[in-house]
């Protein structure tokens, strides 16, 4: 039979539980058992001794003077000494039941002629048990005797040993019933607390059941407090927000790739179906064909490009020297086109950053700039450090870019008016751009260049940051 978490961690609680109050119990019970034994012992010595003591000290109360009878001497120590709950006292005198303490006891003792002889033999303390019909008695004989009297006269002490124990087997019965209530109020304390515990993961496995059954993805688990299952059901969420996001990378992917794709395939099918055996249209189909082919590869790492930007591991950081980072780019855009290339300013210091990652964003933003200028233009690439952020930008002398359409062109598929008027590109760049500074955790925007044009300005957070001397 398979048992839950909750009832192994109860059972195994009050097994536990359990043993310690048996042992306790056990313990308990053994050492009121010997306290027993030891006070029995004790007791019997003691009578032995508080007898001899008023044997010494006993007068008669009219004379003053000692006592010298035996019978008066054992009359007034029953009379003074009055005994304890399941014990009793009696006296012999000559071989016969003399008196008793006027305490009944649970059975006569000495009503028992033949029992009474045989103490009346001892000639020193006896000790000795016996068995009746309230369980064994322990009991000491004492020799007592006057000097001036012949008569022979004992004392003696008996203790219900049985009935002793009863009470310890009263209390150890009581301590026993306890010991259940309290493991039953244990039990079903450690079943609420349990409960309340492992709330959270009958909370994560039905939610895991249902999120397996809808493909919900936007469930969370709300866990207060801050203990290790909180931590777990935190855990939990943390997993659904990454997996949530890895699908929503994915459907924007294939959302992205349907989308976007489907227009060259067609034009690629479309124009291979038409496609003659004439050699030159053979040719220019087949350069359209490239073409498009080409524009769907680019298409494709572009839209790898956005959906890595949204998954771990995106960047690899290293101590990027923004200086050279600046200059860099600078030299490699030349190639692009004819421009007048400048270097407005560079920030000496380092950043914690991808500078590849870096690199891409800043070229992306020349080649959008060289689309929307002319030869001859200026294009200029600068870095500084400003209120704590670095900030990277590429402003051009171009036509600019209306303040309604700032916002929206770092959508994806969002493409804006080259220079000719012409839709070049996927419109992709811009939203791999914001990408990357997202994913450095900063933001991209489009100004106004000084003297007209467009001012494109990545805004990085300062993580980490050292001067150069």
């Amino acid at each position: 039979m398979r048992l839950s978490a909750r009832a192994r961690i109860v059972g195994w609680m009050l097994v536990v539980v359990g043993i310690a109050l048996t042992v306790a119990v056990s313990v308990t019970w053994s050492t009121l058992l010997t306290r027993l034994d030891h006070r029995m012992d004790l007791e019997l010595g003691n009578e032995v001794e508080k007898l001899r003591l008023y044997a010494e000290k006993a007068y008669e109360p009219k004379s003053g003077q000692p006592l010298v009878d035996v019978e008066d001497l054992l009359i007034g120590y029953l009379q003074l000494n009055a005994p304890d709950r399941w014990e009793t006292f009696f006296s012999i005198l000559d071989g016969k039941a003399h008196k008793i303490t006027a305490i009944p006891p649970p059975v006569r003792l000495d009503t028992d002629e033949k029992l009474v002889a045989r103490m009346a033999t001892a000639t020193r303390v006896e000790r000795h048990e016996m068995e009746t019909s309230k369980g064994t008695v322990h009991y000491a004989v004492i020799p007592v005797s006057v000097s001036g009297d012949s008569r022979r006269g004992h004392f003696v002490v008996a203790h219900f040993y049985d009935l002793n124990r009863d009470d310890i087997v009263d209390a150890v019965g009581v301590l026993g019933l306890s010991a259940l209530a309290a493991m039953g109020l244990a039990g079903a304390a450690g079943w609420f607390v349990a409960g309340q515990v492992l709330a959270p993961v009958r909370l994560v496995r039905q939610t895991a059941e249902q999120i397996s059954d809808s493909s919900d993805l936007t469930r969370r688990l709300d866990v207060p407090g801050d203990d290790d299952v909180a931590a777990l059901a935190s855990t939990f969420n943390h997993m659904l927000d990454r997996l949530e996001q890895a699908f929503v990378v994915q459907r924007h992917f294939m959302d992205d790739a349907g989308h976007e794709l489907r227009t060259p395939i067609t034009v690629i099918r479309g124009h291979l179906e038409l496609m003659s055996d004439d050699p030159d249209d053979r040719a220019e189909t087949l350069a359209l064909v490239t073409d498009e082919l080409d524009r769907m590869n680019r298409i494709v790492d572009d839209l790898l490009t956005l959906a890595k930007a949204e998954q771990p591991g995106f960047l690899a950081l290293d101590n990027v020297e923004l200086a050279d980072l600046t200059v860099s780019v600078v030299a490699k855009a030349r190639a692009l086109g004819v421009r007048q290339w400048r270097v407005d300013d560079v920030a000496e210091a380092r950043l914690p950053a991808d500078r590849h990652r870096l690199t891409q964003a800043l070229m992306q933003l020349v080649a959008n700039a060289v689309r929307h200028t002319a030869d001859g233009d200026l294009i200029a690439v600068g870095s500084a450090v400003r209120d704590g952020r670095v900030e990277l930008w590429v402003r051009d002398s171009g036509p600019g870019v209306a303040p309604a359409e700032r916002e929206r062109i770092f959508g994806r598929f969002v493409r804006g008016a080259g220079r000719t008027g012409a839709h070049d590109g996927a419109g992709l760049g811009l939203a791999i751009v914001r990408s990357i500074a997202q994913a450095h955790g900063g933001t991209v925007k489009v100004t106004e260049a000084p003297g007209g044009g467009a001012c494109f300005v990545m805004s990085l957070p300062l993580w980490e940051l050292w001067r150069l001397n």
